[in-house]
Parts: structure tokens; C-alpha cells; sequence
């Protein structure tokens, strides 16, 4: 018997596939992150199946269970919206599978990573996806160093109370779509520069966000001690740091947060004294 990976919609429930529904019809067992949410996608196509809860506090535990019961029977996967494995659970379970000999199916569907991509209008030749970005530290660092210079489409998950932070410490004109509530009711694409997206987002943001941008923005050519040396002028000028490092930002390529940081605490203090 195959494991099989089924993509659930990830908003509006008329997005799922009739050979996902053929296979929840055709489960013995259903493994999900929560058995209320993916019970009443259930119920909306009248599926009576038994689930288990599947999910990172407990996968580790069950991926051997579940891959053992898959040799014998029809053991289906899902995740509460989109494609199980994209930045959601599955993945032991996937390995365990195969380990044991299992045959594994991924059905094709919803997802939010390729239905943003297509939505943002930006390249998708060549793409990037990073789940959520770290929120902090050297990984944070090294993947906004990243997105500024590699020529690639990024996608990226975030959350709303972190959106203006990722936007701020993208270089100003960054090429970007901002994703928000997608395929559901209230469903929001911006598209514009990080600077833009920023503004129009400056109020509170609800919903699930799909951050896409357009890396390779920065301007290599010109290093980040220049650009500081630039801000500072402009702060001798009688402009504020925050407006100095954002001016200096859309006239550079780099990021506004890392110009703003140098200028007011770092090598670069500024000084309007000159």
C-alpha cells in the first residue's frame, strides 16, 4: 500500500483536486495536523474517515508507527492547508516510508508558494523558497545578504507582526509582492517596492502572508561604509536618521535597516557636527 501525500486547500475549498478527494474517500487512516480542521474539510465533502494527529510535537514518534501501518494499509497525509512538507510536517514520515519499503505518492494541488509566485509577477525562472525567515541572529543576517545579492526569486512565509521588519531591512526598491490571505475571502496581493509595501502595510496586518522578492537588488559596486558616509550627510543636512538611512537605502540598493544600525550604533555613529 503507498503513503499518500494529499495538498488540502489553502483557503477556498473549492480548490481541492477531485483525485485528492478520491483518495481521502479511499483512506483507512488520515494523518493531519488537526483532526478538527481537516475533520470539517472532511464533513464539507461528507468523508467519514479515522484520523490521527500528525504534527511536529509528535512526528518523530509516529513516522515509524505510520509508515509500518502503510504496508498494509491506505495511509493518506495531510496538512491543515496546502501541500504537506512545504514548510509543514511530513518529511520523517516521508523518509520512513520509503526506509520501509513503502511506496509514496504526492498528489499535486494547492499551495501557497507557487500560487504567490505566479500572483507576484516576478520572475520565476529561477526560485528560492525559505519558509519563515530566522528571526534573528547570523541566519537572519546571512539570508537578507542573500535575497540582496543572488539573482533569484525568493519566497518567503512570515507572519503579520513581523512583516514590517522584513520589509524594512530589505533594500528600498526591492522588487515585491506582498501575499496576504490568499484564495480567501479578504485576499490581498501588493505589488511594488519593499519601500511601498511598507507604507501600505504600516497599520496592523491580519492574515497569513506570502512575502515574494525579487533578489540581486543591491548594488555591488558600492560598499555599505560609502553609503553610511552618505546617510551621515544627510543627517548633517537636518534630516532624521530614520529618513537618512532610508533615502541612502533607495539610492544605494542596500538595506535600510543595516545603513540605519551603522549610523546611530555602530561604526558609522552619525554626528551632526560633522
Amino acid at each position: 500500500m503507498p503513503l499518500s501525500v494529499i495538498p488540502t486547500p489553502i483557503g477556498n475549498l473549492e480548490d481541492i483536486t477531485l483525485r485528492s478527494l478520491r483518495y481521502l474517500r479511499e483512506a483507512d487512516l488520515v494523518a493531519c495536523e488537526d483532526t478538527r480542521r481537516t475533520g470539517r474539510l472532511l464533513a464539507h465533502y461528507e468523508i467519514k474517515r479515522d484520523l490521527i494527529a500528525y504534527h511536529e510535537h509528535n512526528e518523530e514518534r509516529l513516522a515509524p508507527e505510520l509508515a509500518e501501518r502503510a504496508k498494509t494499509q491506505r495511509v493518506g497525509l495531510v496538512t491543515d492547508a496546502g501541500t504537506p512538507l512545504v514548510s509543514d510536517p511530513g518529511c520523517r514520515l516521508v523518509r520512513a516510508c520509503l526506509e520501509a519499503g513503502v511506496e509514496v505518492e504526492a498528489l499535486p494541488g494547492p499551495s501557497a508558494l507557487t500560487t504567490a509566485l505566479v500572483a507576484s509577477g516576478l520572475p520565476a525562472d529561477t526560485v528560492v523558497f525559505t519558509g519563515f525567515p530566522p528571526r534573528k541572529g547570523k541566519g537572519r543576517t546571512q539570508l537578507l545578504e542573500r535575497v540582496a545579492t543572488e539573482p533569484s526569486t525568493f519566497v518567503l512565509f512570515e507572519s503579520p507582526h513581523r512583516l514590517g521588519k522584513t520589509l524594512g531591512d530589505l533594500p528600498a526598491d526591492t522588487p515585491v509582492a506582498v501575499c496576504r490571505e490568499l484564495t480567501k475571502l479578504h485576499e490581498e496581493v501588493f505589488r511594488g517596492t519593499a519601500e511601498e509595501a511598507a507604507r501600505h502595510f504600516s497599520d496592523r496586518v491580519r492574515g497569513e502572508i506570502v512575502l515574494v522578492v525579487r533578489g540581486g537588488m543591491k548594488k555591488a559596486e558600492e560598499s555599505i561604509d560609502d553609503v553610511v558616509r552618505l546617510a551621515r550627510d544627510y543627517v548633517a543636512e537636518g534630516e532624521s536618521p530614520s529618513r537618512a538611512a532610508a533615502r541612502a537605502a533607495r539610492e544605494s540598493g542596500h538595506r535600510r535597516g543595516e545603513i540605519y544600525e551603522r549610523l546611530v550604533k555602530g561604526r558609522g555613529r552619525f554626528s551632526t557636527s560633522g
